[in-house]
């Protein structure tokens, strides 16, 4: 899947993503939630485009973005916007250069990426650096929205380190691939290292029916009263 073009905009995928930046909208009312990062149970459930079209939205609703793609295992994001990715948050987190050094323009107004760079030998000692830390805090107060591609949770520890320091997390679960017993695994990694979950995507829904759903669970709610889902038409 690609990016969500201006031409796009009606589709039933668009109003979907439109659903999902609504929704993250709607937990900012309280608590300031600016740096998010975007997580999955496991690989090829969608979690990248999840991050790279959820961007391309909140920009178009006028908030500057900024995606760091920290999966420096699989990075995607440069493929997504189209950009190269021969330097990119590994070199950054290693070199004594400023982030901006980095940063690239999308031909997507409001969005800039940071790219995953080149494949380390040691990506979760990268992460959970003091380093990234500070990065994660500086830009947090040049944009508006700070979105974080890791790698899956259960896979790897680079989530969960990761996980501690943003705002919220987002879990992305393909529909018909994943099991609720790894969907359940990948939240309580969540839980044990005290992520504020925002809710879960439901990706890879059938569009081809008259009906698709988007579904939307907030964290820590087992009260099917407390659970949100939204119907759209096709």
């Amino acid at each position: 899947m690609t990016l969500i073009t201006h031409e796009q905009t009606k589709s039933p995928i668009s109003e979907a993503y439109r659903t999902l930046r609504t929704n993250v909208q709607f937990t900012s009312i309280d608590t300031k939630t600016k740096r998010i990062m975007v997580t999955s149970s496991g690989p090829r459930e969608g979690k990248s485009t999840t991050v790279a079209n959820l961007a391309v939205s909140m920009a178009q609703s006028g908030k500057s973005v900024l995606v760091i793609d920290a999966d420096l295992r699989n990075p995607t994001q440069h493929k997504l916007f189209e950009l190269e990715n021969f330097e990119g948050l590994s070199n950054f987190l290693v070199q004594d250069d400023q982030d901006k050094d980095f940063i690239r323009e999308t031909a997507v107004p409001r969005v800039k990426v940071l790219t995953g760079g080149p494949i380390p030998p040691n990506p979760a000692e990268l992460v959970g650096s003091q380093r990234m830390k500070r990065l994660i805090e500086e830009v947090s107060e040049l944009y508006d929205v700070v979105l974080i591609d890791t790698p899956p949770i259960i896979a790897v520890t680079d989530a969960a380190v990761l996980a501690q320091e943003v705002d919220g997390v987002i879990l992305v679960l393909a529909s018909g691939e994943v099991n609720k017993e790894y969907a359940q695994r990948a939240k309580d990694q969540l839980d044990k290292v005290g992520a504020k979950i925002l809710g879960a995507v439901i990706n890879k829904a059938d569009l081809k029916t008259s009906e698709y759903y988007y579904y939307y669970y907030y964290h820590g709610s087992d009260d099917p009263k407390k659970k949100r889902t939204r119907k759209n038409r096709s």
